[in-house]
């Protein structure tokens, strides 16, 4: 018998969701587990050296960063998610760490304490989407036909938008009609939909309330 998995995750991360829809559009079994971030259990930390999320266990053994997660799968689990051509499964995993850095630009976005960060955020993320629009195939995935790991990580991303997109048009999107394209794929994907609970958004929104942020204060204004 396999061993049992079982993936340690939190609500809102998205790495997580890189996991979940890995292991979902794979058909692999597994439990998931929330912990809540911000009061970590002496167990959780017992098994992320880290003290992030997610952990993939395995049996006894815990496995502990996305991208490690991730090629773990792909190298034990049907239904491969990275090209078999090495030269383009290994451009596939540069864009993956692109990926992670546009997570970055968006955190920075909506931890921005004013104006001034928000919007010199607001340009780095549009530059990244610029460079990405000019790569992506978009017919309907990232590069054609097959659903990959790039698409995999980039479905949580533009979730991200969608909570955003009700606060404020900050441009970083626009004019991009192959990331439209490609969002539009993405979420109608059901690995990526149920990637998240029901009440993401929200959960999202009142994340993005508590900041205090510059976009807290948009957030505030568009509510009014």
């Amino acid at each position: 018998m396999p061993p049992r998995l079982r993936l340690i995750s939190h609500r809102l991360c998205p790495y997580v969701q890189r996991a979940v829809i890995s292991l979902t559009e794979k058909g692999v079994a597994f439990e998931r587990v929330d912990v809540d971030l911000a009061n970590k259990p002496d167990w959780f930390l017992k098994l992320s050296p880290l003290g992030r999320t997610p952990v993939l266990q395995v049996g006894d053994t815990a496995i502990f960063e996305s991208a490690v997660i991730l090629e773990y799968l792909e190298e034990t689990e049907p239904r491969p998610l990275h090209p078999a051509d090495p030269l383009r499964r290994a451009e596939h995993r540069g864009w993956i760490e692109f990926g992670s850095a546009v997570l970055n630009d968006i955190a920075g976005l909506y931890s921005a304490a004013d104006e001034a960060a928000f919007n010199a955020k607001t340009a780095q993320l549009e530059a990244r989407f610029a460079r990405l629009e000019g790569r992506i195939a978009a017919s309907p995935w990232f590069d054609g036909e097959a659903f990959s790991l790039v698409d995999a990580v980039f479905g949580p991303v533009f979730r991200y938008f969608d909570v955003f997109d009700g606060i404020g048009d900050f441009g970083i999107l626009s004019g991009k009609l192959r990331l439209a394209r490609w969002r539009a794929s993405l979420a109608g994907r059901p690995s990526v939909k149920s990637a998240v609970s029901a009440d993401y958004p929200a959960l999202l929104s009142d994340f993005l309330k508590r900041r205090n942020s510059w976009i807290s204060q948009l957030q505030a204004q568009a509510a009014a």
